[in-house]
């Protein structure tokens, strides 16, 4: 690895001998963090520097809450790269880039940004964020060459993104801790997925253990873990971002987003009554959080005493044996097979949660949706958008949910008998006459 020239880290150690005296939120070229000297943010909400984590004797580059006992650390420099023992230096390097450095003089962390301010700073915002920045300029978000907030670990603060920028191919997402004593990736990521509707889903290694309701360009079917009295949601869609933010509604107040080394989504907040954190909701909450639980064409409903799983209406269990015996891995199929060209058409279904790989097409009008699936063999289903567009799914549909309130319309295709519909022969001439009943 790099080392900084002997002379800068020599001079540096002699600069911090002693601790600040003063709480400092930034650090420039010819100053340094090391042992138990720290960075505070200029309110004091947030702190920088080492710690370690539990039982551990590893040592690491940290944030965390500066007036919240017992520390709860918000983001992770080297958590791939732990200090062996209390000679860690942060320090701004030669290239510009903030550093941490080992007894050694070896850099074992670097911001590492291809482009840094000709007079860079180091500065512990606020928020939460650790920013490079151009020190004869102010804070402007938008000229950080390097922030803490594009590199989020378990948790997401208020003006952190959960998504992507389209156009730089930045992506912000979650990975769990490995434990409480180890900050090194663990077996959760919580991510983005933007190829159709944008959800966000949580992996344990590749597999999917759970999936938020997708919302679409107007922030139709906001998530339930993202909408409460605490927060307001903030959703982006468009050409150059898709992501998920988050603002507290009492400015005052504290809350956050984490994965767990466990594999669950919590949102929290802070009590200044209990002096606790309080988990406002937890991810995945009920068996119908579990992904795919009821197979394909299967619809899970948490009210349901018996059995949480059924066919949708329209549909039969590939197995019926399995499903009776609440083993729905197997899933459904068309109780009628499809026919294309055949008079099919779609059975409206309320309250649901959408299925699972969709695909947006934009500046559609509602009524063009139904004609559009239609005339596609492959379509399988189709939703109206909250503006111009119509959502469609090809492909079996999985990952449904039916809720007691709330959700959205989803229809789907069905063959002509399940709707009701009959044919009828005219003696003059031969006509498709559809009628259509309730059902």
């Amino acid at each position: 690895m790099e080392r900084l020239p002997l002379f800068i880290f020599s001079f540096t150690c002699l600069f911090f001998i002693s601790k600040f005296s003063v709480a400092i939120d930034t650090i420039s070229p010819n100053q340094t963090i090391t042992g138990g000297q720290t960075l505070v943010s200029a309110d004091e909400i947030f702190e920088l520097g080492f710690f370690s984590p539990g039982t551990s004797n590893k040592r690491y580059l940290g944030i965390w809450f500066k007036s919240i006992l017992p520390q709860t650390v918000v983001w992770v420099a080297n958590r791939n790269n732990p200090l062996t023992n209390s000679s860690g230096v942060l320090a701004i390097g030669g290239d510009g880039n903030i550093v941490l450095l080992n007894q050694t003089e070896t850099i074992i962390w670097s911001s590492n940004s291809s482009s840094v301010p000709k007079n860079p700073v180091a500065q512990l915002l606020d928020s939460g964020n650790f920013v490079l920045r151009e020190g004869n300029s102010g804070i402007n978000p938008e000229s950080y060459p390097w922030q803490s907030f594009d590199y989020p670990f378990d948790t997401v603060l208020p003006g952190m993104k959960l998504g992507a920028n389209l156009r730089s191919g930045q992506n912000w997402y979650l990975t769990s801790w490995k434990s409480e004593d180890d900050p090194s990736p663990g077996d959760y990521t919580y991510k983005l997925d933007y190829r159709g509707l944008p959800q966000i889903v949580l992996r344990k290694g590749s597999d999917v253990q759970f999936r938020s309701d997708p919302w679409d360009w107007a922030g139709s079917g906001i998530p339930e873990l993202y909408r409460n009295s605490i927060i307001n949601p903030i959703f982006a869609f468009n050409e150059e971002d898709v992501y998920y933010s988050f603002e507290n509604i009492n400015k005052s107040s504290i809350s956050r987003f984490v994965v767990t080394h466990s594999g669950s989504i919590q949102h929290i907040a802070w009590s200044d009554t209990r002096l606790e954190w309080v988990v406002v909701i937890t991810l995945p909450k009920d068996s119908c959080d579990d992904y795919d639980i009821c197979g394909t064409y299967g619809t899970c409903n948490i009210n349901i005493n018996d059995q949480v799983c059924k066919c949708l209406k329209g549909f039969t269990p590939k197995s019926p044996a399995h499903y009776d015996a609440h083993d729905w891995s197997g899933g459904c199929v068309p109780r009628s097979p499809r026919m294309c060209g055949s008079g099919e058409g779609f059975r409206n279904f309320k309250q649901m949660k959408f299925p699972d790989k969709s695909s947006f097409k934009k500046n559609m009008l509602s009524m063009d949706c139904e004609a559009a699936c239609l005339n596609n063999c492959s379509c399988v289903a189709y939703a109206k958008s909250g503006i111009l567009g119509c959502i469609f799914w090809y492909g079996d549909l999985l990952d449904i949910r039916e809720y007691s309130e709330g959700g959205r319309e989803l229809y789907i295709r069905m063959a002509a008998s399940e709707l009701g519909k009959c044919f009828c022969i005219s003696s003059e001439f031969s006509i498709n006459s559809q009628v259509t009943m309730m059902g």
